[in-house]
């Protein structure tokens, strides 16, 4: 089945009140309007709020007994340990955490599962080796659906806390606190943090009440330089994890992106040279494209314990080993994905004829670690849900992505009697099951797709565009303009503008002909763009000098070798109401 056809959607005209009022370009307005803001003083805060006041952390439940507890630790000098997750949410966590609680002195220690041996979230058998050396079990970016080990770890003498941004299931884990601001009884205003900005709220409320204590080794005055020292980890994991880059999350990721452009710490220094980024480059899509990769490769392929190291590594010879390492796991990624989506697409060819509502594949040969990034694809392409097992001798492990339009948490929940354990998001999540119940699990997703998207039109994207403008209003002016909309990124994406009936000048294929470069003009000799299309390949077929094309597109700087261009980057296109296709 080819790439899913996007329904156009432009966004209706601001109110001539609304431009009139917002002193900025007519596009960016119009950008700032479709993203729901309506007066000055919104639109002032969103472009210029990167030091606004963050949300009271005690606005989250259970905030004070979870600080108590540790600063009884603390004080104590009981051992804890920061139990995290081996992707970058989970990772840049567990590693805000463990500097927040050493920074006050504390015997503290990470401990990081392995994806392939361990899986997921806490288990039994490292409950009981965490038992046998601490006293305070704190979560990080998990342990929300984790009832079973919660209880084992509470029988096994350990008092736990569980920090965590996941769905929250019907029953919560009896931890002496469970911090979580997706709790229906929670109070906070904003619900949508990363499992790392979760715990950066735990780390500031007990940073500022340690501060107080005649044990501590901080003051009161030193508290604001340790968080901000923080917000670099709160940026990487917001980002990567894919939380909306709106109200305090972009606050947060702002800040962080301060850090990383001024003064990174040395192992992402090393990351970014590794990518041939510098400081002064780094925006969120650097962060989900260059840096995010390479550090979940860590924990894809081989041991996340390695991206944790290159988090808190200060000496630069050794974060340089550590990047390097990084990215040839990375390469070695890269590799695995593209052979696992080849049989991914072979298993479906046969089932695609027949335009399924969700996609499912299994094998032996799929690496643990590379599931989810096969299943993003296959919804990326074809606009469905999208799960991939690998198979073991007795369990198979699922990675699911999906649309707006299908819950897929809430799919995993209503079919939770055929799994072993489960979790996640409205559009991402993950699963064990036993392998005899592959069979059943398959049917009963299905006949849940089957029924939730039985119209047609439920498959097919909608592309918003949020202005149509004519080449000649494409200028290094409004990219510096829309380019106040950053950090970009979930919730929050690049602009997207739309130009009818542009004239393709000069076309070709790149990258194994998968992607389109395309040079076009305005029909009348005048302005003349470069532009790429990514996955579009199948267009160059149907393009010759001089065909007419309507672009969807963002509009980006694109940098070579010390020179700067604009480029479109263009989203989708189709035939120009004047087109001699």
């Amino acid at each position: 089945m080819p790439r899913r056809e996007a329904h156009w959607k432009i966004a209706p005209a601001a109110p001539d009140a609304f431009l009139n009022a917002t002193p900025e370009h007519p596009i960016l307005a119009q950008a700032l309007y479709n993203r729901g803001l309506r007066t000055p003083a919104e639109v002032s805060a969103f472009l210029n709020g990167a030091h606004v006041a963050l949300e009271n952390p005690y606005k989250l439940r259970d905030m004070p007994k979870a600080v108590q507890r540790i600063l009884r630790a603390l004080e104590k000098q009981e051992t804890i340990c920061v139990y995290g997750d081996f992707d970058v949410d989970g990772v840049a966590s567990t590693a805000l955490l463990v500097t927040a609680l050493q920074a006050l002195g504390g015997r503290v220690g990470p401990y990081i599962p392995d994806r392939v041996d361990e899986g997921y979230g806490l288990n039994r058998d490292a409950i009981l080796r965490i038992a046998g050396q601490a006293q305070l079990l704190i979560t990080v970016d998990c342990g929300i659906r984790s009832i079973g080990e919660v209880v084992c770890a509470v029988e096994h003498g350990l008092d736990v806390i569980v920090t965590d941004h996941h769905s929250v299931g019907k029953d919560l884990p009896p931890a002496l606190a469970v911090i979580n601001p997706r709790r229906s009884d929670c109070p906070t205003s904003f619900k949508r943090l990363a499992g790392v900005g979760v715990a950066f709220r735990l780390a500031q409320a007990v940073l500022r009440a340690a501060a107080h204590e005649r044990w501590s080794p901080l003051s009161p005055d030193q508290v604001p330089d340790v968080e901000a020292s923080l917000l670099d980890l709160v940026a990487l994991g917001t980002v990567a994890d894919m939380m909306p880059l709106l109200d305090e999350n972009r606050s947060l990721v702002r800040r962080g992106l301060e850090i990383l452009n001024t003064a990174p710490r040395p192992g992402l220094e090393a990351l970014m040279l590794q990518t041939g980024l510098r400081k002064g480059m780094i925006d969120a899509t650097a962060i989900s494209f260059r840096l995010a990769p390479r550090l979940n490769a860590a924990g894809r392929l081989g041991d996340a314990r390695l991206a944790y190291r290159l988090l808190r590594i200060r000496d630069p010879n050794e974060a340089y080993q550590l990047a390097d390492a990084l990215n040839v796991l990375n390469e070695r990624r890269r590799a695995l994905t593209e052979a696992a989506q080849v049989e991914a697409e072979q298993q479906l060819a046969e089932r695609m004829a027949h335009d399924p509502p969700i996609l499912i594949v299994s094998s032996e040969a799929f690496e643990h670690g590379i599931v989810g990034l096969v299943a993003g694809r296959l919804t990326e392409r074809y606009y469905r849900p999208a799960v991939v097992m690998r198979r073991d001798a007795e369990e198979v492990r699922g990675s699911a992505r999906s649309i707006p339009e299908f819950d897929v948490s809430q799919a995993l929940d209503e079919v939770a009697h055929l799994l072993m354990r489960h979790g996640g998001h409205q559009l991402a999540a993950g699963f064990t099951a036993r392998r005899s119940h592959e069979a059943a699990l398959r049917e009963a997703l299905e006949s849940l797709a089957a029924t939730r998207l039985a119209d047609p039109s439920l498959l097919r994207p909608t592309l918003y565009i949020d202005a149509v403008t004519p080449l000649s209003q494409i200028t290094w002016g409004l990219a510096g303009q829309l380019a106040r909309l950053e950090p970009t990124g979930q919730d929050n994406p690049p602009p997207i503008l739309m130009t009818p009936s542009v004239r393709v000048r000069g076309v070709r294929t790149v990258g194994g002909d998968k992607h389109l470069r395309l040079v076009i003009d305005d029909g009348n000799n005048g302005v003349v763009y470069d532009a790429i299309a990514f996955h579009q390949g199948e267009w160059a077929r149907q393009l010759g000098e001089g065909s007419r094309i309507d672009i969807a597109f963002q509009l980006e700087v694109n940098e070579w070798q010390g020179n700067q261009r604009l480029q479109l980057n263009i989203q989708d296109l189709r035939a120009g109401s004047s087109s001699d296709m």
